[in-house]
Order: C-alpha cells, then sequence, then structure tokens
C-alpha cells in the first residue's frame, strides 16, 4: 500500500461505493487520498460504462411503499438479478427511493437525488438498476389515511387510500387480502371494473348459453345472475375477505371509512 493511500481509506472507499480494493486505491491515488474526491472520480468513470448496460433486460426488483401524512408513495426498483434484488443494499436503497418519492412532483420522475442512489447501485452491484414505476398520491383532506404492504419477498406491494375512520392494522390486513386475493381484485366498486373487462366477460356467459341451446334474449336474461357472480369476485369491496371468508371486505372496512383506491404492484409485470 502507497504511503499516501492508507488501507483504511480503501477500505472506506470499498464499503461506500461495494467495488474492487484495486478500483479503489486506484481511484484514491489519483485523487491524492482524498475519499469524496476519489469516489466522485469513481462515479464518473463507471457510470459511462453503466449506461452501456441499460438495454439488458432487469427482470427482477422489488417494490417499495411509503407513507408520510398525507401523502404515500409505491415504487418498482428493477435489476438483473434475483440475488442483487435481495441484496441489503437494494432493499435499504427501495425503501429510500420510495421516501423520496414521497416529495416528488407528480409525473416528474426521478430526482437528482433518486438518480445518485440509482447510480451507486448501478456501479456497485455491475447491474442495469432502474425505476420500473412510481406513483405518488397526496391526501384530499384531514380524513385521508393510507394503508400498506409488501410481501414477504419484496416482490408484491399494496398501496390503500382510504378515508374515514380506519386503523393501520386493518389496512394492512386488507392490503394482505389484496395481495393474495383470486381472482385479483380489478377495482375497489363493481363500477370501477374496466368495462372492456365487463363487456367481454358478459359475451363469453352468452355465448356460452347460446351454445347450449338458449335463444338470444333468454341467454342474456340468464347472464345477469353469473355478472353479479362475477363482479363479487373481483370488485374489492364485495370480495370474501381471505382472513374471514363468510365476510365481504366491504364489512372489514366499516361503515365509517370508505377506500377511494388501490394499487396492488407486482416486479416485472406491465405498467396498467
Amino acid at each position: 500500500m502507497s504511503d499516501k493511500i492508507s488501507a483504511k481509506d480503501v477500505m472506506s472507499l470499498r464499503n461506500r461505493t461495494g467495488l474492487a480494493m484495486m478500483a479503489c486505491k486506484k481511484a484514491l491515488t489519483e485523487a491524492g487520498g482524498d475519499v469524496e474526491k476519489a469516489e466522485e472520480l469513481l462515479r464518473k468513470e463507471l457510470k459511462g460504462k453503466m449506461e452501456t448496460k441499460v438495454d439488458r433486460a432487469a427482470g427482477e426488483g422489488r417494490i417499495g411503499v411509503a407513507v408520510s401524512g398525507g401523502s404515500a408513495a409505491i415504487l418498482e426498483l428493477k435489476a438483473e438479478t434475483d440475488f442483487t434484488a435481495k441484496n441489503d443494499k437494494f432493499i435499504a436503497a427501495t425503501d429510500q427511493l420510495a421516501k423520496l418519492a414521497l416529495n416528488a412532483p407528480a409525473g416528474s420522475g426521478p430526482t437528482d437525488e433518486m438518480t445518485k442512489i440509482i447510480d451507486d447501485l448501478r456501479i456497485s452491484t455491475g447491474e442495469n438498476i432502474s425505476i420500473g414505476r412510481i406513483e405518488t398520491i397526496k391526501g384530499s383532506g384531514d380524513k385521508t389515511v393510507f394503508g400498506q404492504y409488501v410481501h414477504h419477498d419484496g416482490k408484491t406491494g399494496v398501496l390503500i387510500h382510504a378515508e374515514g375512520d380506519i386503523d393501520d392494522s386493518t389496512l394492512r390486513q386488507i392490503g394482505m387480502h389484496v395481495t393474495a386475493a383470486v381472482p385479483r381484485p380489478m377495482g375497489v366498486t363493481t363500477d370501477e371494473i374496466p368495462a372492456e373487462v365487463v363487456e367481454k366477460e358478459r359475451k363469453f356467459r352468452i355465448d356460452q348459453a347460446v351454445e347450449s341451446g338458449k335463444n338470444q334474449e333468454i341467454a342474456e336474461k340468464m347472464v345477469e345472475g353469473g355478472m353479479r357472480k362475477f363482479f363479487a369476485e373481483v370488485a374489492l369491496l364485495e370480495q370474501a375477505y381471505v382472513v374471514d371468508p363468510s365476510k365481504p371486505v366491504k364489512e372489514i372496512v366499516g361503515p365509517n371509512a370508505s377506500i377511494k383506491s388501490f394499487h396492488r404492484w407486482e416486479v416485472g409485470e406491465a405498467a396498467g
């Protein structure tokens, strides 16, 4: 080790960047022993190299959710390998980015501070790290409450926007329901199920009835009962609560609260 560059400084830079000892020593030598300057040299040098990797598939990652007062955010951070996505530094970065997203202007994309965190991960992992999606929600009043749940593997996260008298524990349980429910909820109420989904389901059921020998008019009347069952399966408030299937989710929410919206994100799925 050079007289100017101490092993302690090299180790410090390695811990900050996750890079090899020799790369850290070289940067420190160029920076005259200044750790901050050496880190900046590494960032400039390696960021350029990382930019050549942005086209590599990033099919792994983690969902982060953050809530603070009247704001909430949900974020997908993508990586190339499951090994990196399970790394403590990646997990911490996901949580930090979600918290930073709380104050990011809607539709603005990553801030400079967020970009720096992503660059750090790219440098230390050698992988194509990127933000897949960000959604920030601002509450509309004092009655706004948010619920959050991230599954133990980090690959599925739920953010619930509610109003009224409902506690964090209940919202978290509903978030767990949203994660586990099959079929997956498509809207809070029956009115929020996408029209194209409803029409496709109705047509499928009518065609089945007609194929069984029923005329068109009778088939259409028969289908209405089946559609009510369909709505109960895919509208969140109508679904049987997974913790206690004898009750619908709306009974768990209670009469003094309402769910305004929910986001259920899985790593790698197409943004909807």
